[in-house]
């Protein structure tokens, strides 16, 4: 059986005590990121919709770091939208500061509703994990 890595940024620490879920796990050579949004370390959302979308992929940002990836390692995104017809554009002019155009795949989905209601987007993915000899030091 293959050993599984718990990702945990510092940033995220209340996340696996007070909502009970692992920001990322590390396993056969891919990383696996629990859905992200836009909130900051103490667990607040964030109102307003591009600043929203940024924290989003911020947050995703330090799980990858954490987990020794980059947004170049992105093999499978996947979005959670709600009012999708309405924030679509936005979120990806804020999607486009930060993943590298085409160089994943990416599925977005448009929902009623998430976790908290003024939570507009939620975004998951699977990267590759380099080995420890294919990425240079810090």
């Amino acid at each position: 059986m293959q050993q599984r890595e718990i990702i945990v940024p510092e940033a995220m620490k209340l996340i696996p005590e007070r909502i009970g879920y692992a920001p990322g796990v590390k396993i056969g050579g891919f990383l696996f990121c629990s859905g992200q949004i836009g909130r900051t370390p103490d667990l607040e959302v964030v109102v307003d919709p591009e600043a929203q979308f940024v924290a989003a992929w911020e947050n995703l940002k330090a799980v990858l770091h954490e987990g020794g990836c980059s947004f170049d390692d992105i093999v499978e995104l996947t979005t959670y939208h709600v009012d999708i017809a309405v924030h679509l554009q936005l979120y990806k002019e804020v999607r486009d500061r930060y993943l590298p155009r085409a160089q994943s795949t990416w599925t977005a989905i448009g929902i009623s509703a998430l976790a908290h209601p003024a939570m507009l987007l939620e975004l998951k993915c699977i990267a590759i994990a380099p080995q420890a000899h294919e990425r240079p030091g810090p």
